[in-house]
């Protein structure tokens, strides 16, 4: 294996940038003195893990990908119908629908090409594990759903059910990727998505003990897979080692129901109206209208600019702005209202939050993301390799789009068609300290 270029990336979901600390994450403040450290990298909008996991895997936009957020409606015979993209079969259901699941190619799908392969072992939802290889030219690996190439089903031993979403199982999730992902198969890129601290931001304040715990626990993961990396480079390896999260959490302020809201202004003749639907996307919103009802849109863009608990509606060239595309019936994003209030652990950002669907929990004063937030839109990258100086900051901006074609960069292979850049192209000199 002696010259092999891999690519080893391991995400950290939900970590914001001003938490990796020495306190509660020496493993990532260590690596931050060997790596390229990026102080404006940015989420995409929505900045929610589904669709980062798509951005993430192909390099591209929502718009080129296809995938617009978290929750998103599809026109299925002439009726808008909302969807979770978490559940395990949503991409099925996309392929059903479309023809086809994300229109661009995935990492999964170009290495495969070149007679290479992807793993990705993930610990959020399925469907934000699907996002990464929806058609099956790789590996994945979930607690919920796994497949091999050809999307064959595995279970059993080679599947990793036994995984929960906490903090003892992105302990064993690490475990199967360390024997499988580089002692095994050593896969050309080799993904590690954790859970937490995501998990516990969700279910706690931020800032708060478990919280800290959960940060402390997902950095410890994030310690064995530099070792593993650093005995595979003794061996003669050349890897890109990547840490890395999706985005950031604000704190719950208040709930808005939109769907609700929309009634009672005249918009909707009820809650069982489809002709105007609202998908919650965490501390966003994606609103769809009919195209039989195309007049309203005017009405229906006017009244949310007046809601208090919309910070930016974003219509038109507004959501290309954003990455996005009024596709499939989307007349606009919301992105709801924040500010930098301090919670009482001393952490900033609070924002309104977009009720979800029923049966999904709401909890004020507990983490959310989705919007554009200053502190969801602040996840945090380290790079280390060729091409990437130790312990540089760079402060030109980057996104989940740029880590694709830095993979393909590394792995040698074309990047055509990604939206994204190498970070590895970036100027000498370009860095601060």
């Amino acid at each position: 294996m002696s010259g092999v270029r891999r690519v080893v990336a391991v995400v950290l979901d939900g970590l914001r940038r001003d938490q990796v600390l020495p306190a509660d994450t020496p493993a990532l403040a260590g690596f931050a003195q060997a790596a390229t450290r990026y102080a404006a990298h940015r989420s995409v909008f929505p900045s929610a893990t589904r669709v980062v996991s798509a951005c993430f895997a192909t390099g591209c936009w929502p718009a080129r990908h296809g995938l617009a957020g978290n929750g998103v409606a599809l026109m299925e015979q002439g009726r808008l119908v909302p969807h979770d993209v978490g559940r395990p079969d949503f991409m099925d259901r996309l392929r059903a629908v479309r023809g086809r699941t994300l229109l661009v190619p995935t990492l999964a799908e170009r290495l495969a090409a070149a007679g290479r392969e992807a793993m990705v072992f993930s610990n959020v939802s399925p469907g934000a594990a699907r996002a990464h290889d929806p058609d099956g030219h790789g590996w994945v690996l979930h607690r919920a759903w796994a497949h091999g190439p050809g999307l064959r089903p595995l279970s059993g031993a080679e599947a990793v059910a036994d995984v929960t979403l906490d903090a003892a199982g992105d302990v064993r999730l690490t475990d199967a990727f360390l024997a499988r992902a580089l002692d095994g198969r050593k896969a050309a890129l080799a993904v590690l998505w954790l859970g937490e601290p995501d998990a516990s931001q969700h279910a706690h304040a931020l800032g708060s003990p478990p919280v800290r715990a959960a940060i402390a626990a997902a950095d410890a993961c994030f310690a064995r897979v530099r070792a593993a990396v650093a005995e595979r480079r003794a061996a003669g390896e050349d890897i890109l080692l990547v840490a890395c999260s999706d985005h950031g959490h604000q704190t719950v302020r208040e709930v808005v129901d939109i769907e609700a809201e929309f009634v009672a202004a005249g918009l909707k003749r009820g809650s069982g109206d489809d002709t105007l639907v609202s998908v919650s996307n965490g501390t966003s919103a994606l609103v769809y209208l009919h195209p039989d009802r195309a007049a309203d849109a005017p009405a229906v863009l006017r009244f949310l600019a007046s809601r208090p608990w919309a910070g930016r509606v974003l219509a038109g060239a507004a959501l290309a702005e954003v990455g996005q595309a009024a596709a499939d019936g989307l007349l606009c994003a919301v992105s709801m209202a924040s500010d930098d209030a301090v919670n009482g652990h001393g952490v900033p950002g609070s924002a309104f939050a977009a009720k979800p669907a029923a049966g999904k929990p709401d909890r004020l004063g507990c983490g959310q993301h989705g919007g554009l937030g200053e502190a969801e839109q602040a996840p945090f990258l380290m790079i280390e390799g060729d091409g990437f100086a130790p312990g540089a900051t760079q402060a030109a901006p980057t996104s989940p789009v740029d880590l694709a074609p830095t993979f393909l960069r590394h792995l040698g292979l074309p990047a055509e068609g990604c939206d994204g850049k190498p970070l590895q192209s970036s100027a000498p000199g370009a860095s601060d300290r």
